[in-house]
């Protein structure tokens, strides 16, 4: 957005992508193969071009970024359009992202020329860069926000992307914007968290440091209780050069930024970054493209009305779900619930039509791998959802624990040892039609499964009301599919272990759960609240027989991994992520 602007459509925003970009990933792409660069020099580019190794050899995943998750007609026809064309589909992450799978390295050049015709950009998407810049879908029509982040970062994404240290980082490098008590995008396990405040009438945030999963779970703690807003740029880059200075660069396995708390201690990390802020701030700040305590304002875009019609079969399920009356009147918006974050061709160009003639043209990813429309008149919902409906994408049930989260899982991924999507899919349709998937029972409202195919975390288990994580035993000699249960997670808050599963009896595992806490209860409470509170010894006992496979009571389903026909393996990948 230009910084003469006073007011702006999220549709007309500028894109991210630079032809350049493009220009020299050919120009290093031919490089590498006339022998000029070493297959690891080529793999540290292409992964910083957002180009990621599969567990099929010979093809390729692209990253593409959505920073903020925005993405506007033309750019999910074109999504549409390369997914068709490549014989794929385009796939929401948890980091508001898109990848596509099953390319041939071949096919990326023209990819990133297409994508970057509408704006879209794989710049620093993977690699040891700071990666897609996240916000809350609800940014700006909230009704319980401070204020909206958006404005702010996406100026802090164009700002960083293609910087001096963006791409030459210990590790990779994650950050997000919160401006809500509901803390959609998990600010507490993010490397860096701009959380808003307001201060004496001033804007500004509570700057936060060193959160993150995996094999060293940590929330995020505070360097800055409020920074005035005007110094965003300069607290950005004081955190990020401590880390590119400080930050380990032998050990790639414990080379993220919490590693480095954990080594030096938060107070000290602190004191780090309070000083090179402090020196930013002598220097003279960066200048944020518009005054900081008046961003531009997103204009309420005038959708026709239209004449309602009588609502279909399905829609109360759905608007009790799916549907968030804005703080603007007459307003609301609709969340589109994605299976396992997947979209087809046709899909894409479906969302991006009725974007265009029901909201402000454009989508919102969320990291529950969903996709909203924002600022719906109250008065079509019945006709939108008439809309959804014949389009396939009326699912109910966003944001209830019908709504699973996974990461791709050994499908693609080469490091994943289960196939997490398998998994995903299982309890999606073990939860079909019910009174979770219907809104019919508030209890389940919030409590999320997510499931990961590996520790690291890329389906953001750790932080899931009820979470899977892959593994596999022995029985007999021959590797089983298994997962680690845990429960009782949390935007700010880790899962608890209860016990390791067989991944076919991951049905049995949550109708457990669900009769313990339809059982223990107190009077109206949600399972999420239970699970936080629920003593771990009945949870453990209960489901220690789900996990108590040997070679007497082992199904011959049980060795085949869920979405699978093949008997069960363990793979061993080279972990590019770690890349």
């Amino acid at each position: 957005m230009a910084s003469s602007e006073s007011s702006y459509t999220a549709a007309g925003r500028l894109g991210f992508a630079s032809p350049a970009d493009v220009d020299l990933f050919v120009a290093t792409l031919e490089r590498y193969e006339r022998g000029e660069m070493d297959a690891d020099a080529w793999r540290a580019f292409r992964l910083l071009n957002g180009t990621y190794g599969q567990r099929q050899m010979g093809v390729q995943m692209l990253r593409v970024k959505a920073p903020q998750g925005v993405l506007n007609g033309a750019q999910l026809r074109r999504l549409g359009d390369v997914a068709a064309q490549y014989g794929g589909r385009a796939h929401i992450t948890t980091r508001q992202n898109i990848q596509f799978y099953q390319l041939p390295l071949a096919h990326v050049e023209a990819m990133m020329r297409s994508l970057g015709e509408v704006g879209l950009t794989t710049k620093e998407a993977c690699g040891h860069s700071v990666r897609n810049i996240t916000a809350s879908p609800l940014a700006g029509v909230d009704p319980d926000e401070i204020f909206d982040v958006v404005p702010y970062a996406e100026a802090l994404t164009r700002y960083l992307l293609r910087g001096p240290k963006s791409s030459s980082l210990p590790r990779k490098f994650k950050i997000a914007f919160e401006g809500s008590p509901r803390n959609e995008v998990r600010a507490a396990i993010n490397d860096l968290a701009f959380v808003a405040r307001i201060e004496n009438g001033r804007r500004g945030f509570a700057v936060l440091v060193g959160g993150g999963t995996a094999t060293l779970s940590r929330t995020a703690e505070s360097v800055v209780d409020f920074l005035p807003a005007a110094e965003l740029f300069a607290a950005a880059d004081a955190v990020i050069t401590v880390f590119h200075r400080d930050g380990e660069r032998g050990n790639k396995a414990k080379a993220r930024i919490k590693w480095l708390i954990r080594k030096i201690g938060f107070p000290e990390m602190k004191r780090r970054v309070l000083v090179e802020l402090d020196a930013l701030r002598a220097a003279g700040l960066a200048p944020l493209p518009f005054d900081p305590e008046a961003p531009p304002i997103e204009v309420l875009p005038e959708p026709p009305v239209g004449l309602p019609i009588a609502a279909r079969e399905g829609f109360d399920a759905f608007a009790r779900t799916n549907v968030l009356a804005q703080k603007q009147t007459g307003r609301s918006a609709v969340t589109i619930r994605l299976r396992l974050g997947d979209l087809s061709p046709a899909a894409c160009v479906r969302v991006a039509e009725l974007a265009e003639r029901f909201s402000d043209g454009t989508v919102r990813a969320t990291v529950e791998q969903n996709l909203v429309l924002r600022h719906v008149r109250t008065a079509s919902l019945t006709t939108l959802h008439a809309a959804l409906l014949d389009a396939g994408l009326a699912t109910p049930g966003a944001g209830s624990l019908a709504d699973v989260t996974s990461c791709a899982g050994a499908d693609t991924c080469a490091i994943a040892v289960t196939a997490s999507r398998g998994m995903g899919a299982l309890l999606i349709d073990t939860l079909a039609d019910s009174a979770a998937e219907r809104g019919e029972d508030p209890g389940l409202i919030g409590a999320q499964i997510k499931v990961s195919g590996c520790p690291n975390g890329c389906g953001q288990h750790h932080i899931a009301a009820i979470s899977l994580q892959g593994g596999m035993r022995k029985v007999a000699g021959k590797p089983l599919p298994m997962y680690i249960l845990a429960v009782g997670g949390g935007p700010e808050r880790f899962a608890r272990l209860v016990g390791r599963i067989s991944a076919r009896r991951a049905p049995e595992a949550l109708s457990t759960i669900l009769e313990l806490w339809r059982a223990g209860r107190d009077g109206d409470e949600t399972l999420d609240t239970w699970l936080a509170r629920a003593p771990i010894a009945p949870l453990k006992a209960a489901l220690e027989p789900l996990g108590a496979i040997d070679e007497h009571t082992a199904r011959p389903e049980d060795f085949i991994d869920l979405g699978q026909s093949e008997a069960f393996e363990v793979v061993e990948g080279e972990a590019e992520c770690a890349q």
